[in-house]
């Protein structure tokens, strides 16, 4: 063909030098002779060869067929003619297909059955794009079967293609209306089509395939009495994908189609719906029925909205039935369907219960984990409902008793997913209600992993709040330190249209307890196999609370062994629009804590209002009130318990507050600086106390010199020392000796007011703190506030620091009203001049 072209080029070339050729017969006999092909249809045949151009075109400069008299764009062969003829390109099967077109007739004559062969051979075919198609007529009671040889075939849908290219498109007929029955490659599992009133098969072969078979057989067959039958032979694990007839357009109306699978008896098989739709019946009903041997129950019958059977052992049959169709509205029926078969597995004659008739909000999914398969054969995972009735997805509802196996080989493949609402209608009857939230032992019985559990917790609105104490204390998921354990909560909002994530808390932290607003799904997620084992560490106490106004508090307790990571909620998103959250951190008496604030995580702009966080002492209630669009605070040591409060603006667009801090705890010392004034006040409290002593001891003295009252001492040395020291030590002589030391006070009349009647002393102790440790967190202010980057505003002025010894109390005692003996009073032994305060 190459060299035809050649001489085509040489002559066209000597076309423009030496003017026309004498005759156009001797060069198109030139040019057949040097490469053209030459295709002869035998007398009888009833085949039609026509070349005609493939669609779309290919751009660029058309190509014709060139033969002995003329060129053109279609050439047409039939049955006993003969033609030679060639391509004026030298891509022709870019812009060409090929299609051999054969009748057969056997309603007038007998049957051809027996191997199709290809006619004409494809090595005296050029090379085109081809497709074989056999046209057979039968009478109505009639019925043919196509019989496939090795590869069988496998159906495709709509968009699919063969990996070599090669195709099988069958239809049947209903009258005169032809009807498609699906396309096929190779490799597959139908081995033969059983159809009646006539057959069409469609062989296309791509332009580079070498096949010269055709693959399949015709055979007689009695009436099957319906659209078609479809054989599909598994020798032992696999899955076939079918479509019925028609697919994607509508089955044919009020007609019936069955598939039957030769399955070894030692395998079971199992029927998916992956997608139908039903017509619009005005007479019968759609429906499927399987026929299963040996079952009492044949047919068995299901809607195609129904989970279809499993776990069938050996063959079986497979039928869809059509109906009669509103003439105005008619609708589609089709089906797309998988079949598996497998051997038997340990778990499909082992039977779980699962009690949920005493349940009224509570569902169980149990479905495939999501993972990706590659082309080697998987064997499928189902759920079978009293062994039966089996699924890939299963959902159990409440109010009933319900009996599941597994026809699976590994059931690591499955998961289970569950969900529970419990609501409160009543406030007075709720409130202050405690609710526990654990899996039953029902599901944790099953041989299938729990991935999530979901409670919907839902209240009154602006009437109630949610409470949440676990069992053991949560710590908060972040990237600085992240959940290990078999399990973790996720917390959400379940507010219809409010996307708000509160965190991910696991077991092993310092949050107490946890109050949210409103509505909140709470999701129990395990990541291991291993939450079996601490499934009793799973348990959430939930309880119904006095509605607050911020979206959520939590109760944070820190361990001095670790730092405790606490984020606002929506993390990466950004906390939601005038929103509040805060945290009551508690800091035991012998400890400090060191709150630290990452400035990594800030972005915040606000386009109205102002983003703010509070930081109050729970006890002498000062306020810290900082703005977050400028800096955050620098670490600061705390000393006692203290509320962190975090409240949005409307943030600009493309701008959020996230917030990730950290609390510290580190053993309470003393600074020296506490330790000096400690001393210098209790020094001067020291010499106070013995300069009134010795005053009060020189008063009396004088006061008793000339009256003989008390015991005298006739040893006393009433003479002047005359040495420097005594000589006597202190134990022989008598200078500790006192005379009278009355019990009134010298001074007591200054005790007395205008009247004359004694006032009561003051009574200086120390009593611990009663009152309230900040139940509620501090008030957010208002959001137009311009309020300074750091401000102190106490409720209460602190009181001063209290000295080292306020643990000792000093009671003054109420003075009797006796007369105060008579006396030199006129000397005072301390000054009359009002204390000196001391200032630290």
């Amino acid at each position: 063909m190459k060299s035809a072209h050649l001489l085509q080029a040489q002559r066209e070339g000597r076309k423009g030098s030496e003017g026309p050729p004498r005759t156009h017969k001797v060069h198109f006999l030139f040019l057949l002779l040097s490469g053209a092909s030459e295709i002869a249809l035998r007398p009888g045949s009833g085949i039609t060869l026509v070349i005609q151009p493939r669609t779309p075109a290919l751009p660029g400069k058309p190509c014709y067929i060139l033969t002995s008299k003329r060129r053109d764009t279609t050439l047409a062969i039939r049955s006993g003619e003969r033609a030679a003829f060639t391509f004026s390109c030298q891509n022709p099967e870019s812009h060409f297909v090929m299609e051999i077109q054969k009748s057969v007739d056997c309603v007038s004559g007998p049957c051809p059955f027996g191997e199709v062969q290809l006619e004409p051979s494809t090595s005296v075919l050029p090379a085109l794009n081809r497709t074989f198609v056999w046209d057979v007529k039968a009478h109505k009671s009639i019925g043919l079967e196509l019989h496939f040889s090795r590869p069988r075939l496998r159906q495709i849908g709509p968009g699919e293609a063969c990996p070599d290219g090669v195709t099988h498109s069958i239809s049947g007929r209903i009258n005169t209306a032809e009807v498609k029955i699906g396309t096929f490659c190779s490799n597959g599992t139908v081995s033969r089509i059983k159809m009646q009133e006539g057959v069409k098969v469609a062989l296309h072969l791509p332009w580079f395939h070498p096949r010269n078979f055709s693959g399949f057989s015709i055979a007689n067959h009695t009436a099957i009495k319906r659209l078609c039958i479809v054989e599909c032979v598994f020798e032992g694990e696999g899955t076939a994908t079918l479509m019925s007839a028609n697919y994607p357009e509508g089955f044919p109306e009020d007609e019936l189609m069955t598939w039957q699978f030769l399955v070894p008896p030692h395998m079971r098989s199992s029927v998916s719906f992956l997608s139908f739709n039903v017509s619009n019946c005005e007479k019968k009903e759609e429906r499927v029925e399987y026929y299963i041997p040996g079952s009492t129950t044949n047919p068995e019958v299901f809607k195609l909205e129904d989970q279809q059977p499993g776990n069938m052992a050996g063959t079986f049959n497979l039928s869809l039935q059509g109906c009669d169709q509103d003439a105005q509205s008619p609708g589609i029926l089709r089906l797309r369907f998988q079949v598996l078969v497998q051997h038997p597995q340990t778990e499909s004659n082992k039977t779980y219960v699962v009690d949920l008739s005493n349940e009224q909000t509570m569902s169980l999914t149990i479905e495939p984990r999501p993972v990706k398969h590659g082309r080697k054969f998987v064997p499928g995972c189902f759920v079978c409902l009293e062994s039966r009735t089996c699924s890939a997805n299963v959902t159990l509802t409440p109010g009933s008793k319900h009996r599941i196996s597994f026809l699976c080989d590994n059931l690591t493949r499955l998961w289970m997913n569950a969900e529970k609402t419990l609501s409160c209608l009543d406030p007075r009857y709720c409130q202050r209600k405690s609710y526990r939230l654990q899996v039953p032992s029902d599901i944790l019985q099953l041989p299938v992993q729990l991935h999530d559990f979901s409670w919907k917790l839902l209240v009154p609105k602006d009437r109630l709040s949610l409470a949440l104490v676990p069992a053991q204390k949560l710590q908060q998921h972040t990237h600085e330190r992240a959940c290990s354990t078999s399990f973790s909560y996720l917390l959400a909002s379940a507010v219809p249209g409010q996307d708000l994530y509160f965190g991910s808390f696991c077991p092993g932290g310092a949050i107490e307890h946890i109050q949210v607003k409103q509505n909140v799904s709470v999701t129990l997620r395990t990541f291991s196999p291993g939450f079996q084992k601490d499934a009793s560490r799973q348990v959430l106490n939930v309880s119904f609370i006095p509605f607050f106004k911020e979206e959520s508090i939590f109760t944070v307790t820190p361990d001095a062994k670790s730092k405790v990571y606490l984020r606002t909620p929506n993390w990466d998103r950004g906390l939601p629009s005038l929103s509040s959250v805060s945290w009551n951190i508690s800091v035991p008496s012998n400890q400090v804590a060191c709150l630290t604030l990452v400035k990594e995580r800030m972005g915040v702009v606000c386009q109205t209002g102002r983003a703010f966080m509070i930081i109050q002492e729970q006890q002498t209630r000062a306020k810290e009130i900082f703005s977050l669009e400028e800096v955050l605070p620098e670490p600061r040591v705390r000393r006692r318990s203290f509320w962190v409060n975090v409240s949005n603006c409307s943030p600009a667009s493309g701008k959020q507050l996230d917030l990730l801090f950290w609390v510290a705890l580190t053993p309470r010392t003393m600074d020296l600086t506490t330790v000096i004034s400690a001393a210098v006040v209790g020094g001067a409290f020291l010499l106070l106390a013995l300069g009134l002593i010795i005053c009060f001891v020189k008063r009396k003295k004088k006061k008793n010199k000339g009256l003989a009252v008390g015991v005298y001492n006739g040893n006393a040395n009433t003479q002047m020392p005359r040495l420097p020291k005594f000589q006597k030590e202190r134990k022989d002589n008598d200078s500790h000796v006192y005379a009278v030391i009355d019990d009134t006070m010298v001074y007591g009349h200054l005790l007395q007011d205008a009247s004359g009647s004694f006032l009561q002393p003051e009574v200086d102790t120390y009593r611990p703190f009663q009152g309230l440790m900040g139940d509620c967190p501090p008030p957010t202010p208002a959001v137009c506030s311009r309020t300074p980057t750091s401000k102190l505003a106490s409720d209460y002025p602190p009181p001063p620091m209290p000295s080292e010894s306020e643990g000792e109390p000093y009671t003054f005692s109420q003075p009797t009203k006796e007369a105060v003996g008579s006396g030199h009073a006129d000397i005072p032994l301390l000054d009359t001049q009002g204390p000196t305060e001391l200032v630290e």
